[in-house]
């Protein structure tokens, strides 16, 4: 079972950590996004998955075999 810590019973310290942690994995995934999306490559893949689905040729998971 998950302990749960309220935020009262932090200290600055760790406050602080919690805070930096949160904002530095903020920062990661908006600069993957960015990164991604500036990729000419990237955006013609999305493009051609969205075809894909609009003109029925997708699987669903069960048809999948791994």
């Amino acid at each position: 079972m998950e302990t749960v810590t309220k935020l009262k019973d932090l200290t600055v310290d760790e406050f602080k950590t919690l805070i930096s942690d949160t904002i530095r994995e903020s920062m990661e995934d908006l600069l993957e996004d960015l990164t991604a999306l500036s990729s000419k490559e990237y955006i013609s893949s999305i493009r051609e998955a969205r075809e894909d689905y609009k003109h029925g040729r997708v699987k669903s998971i069960e048809e999948i075999d791994v």
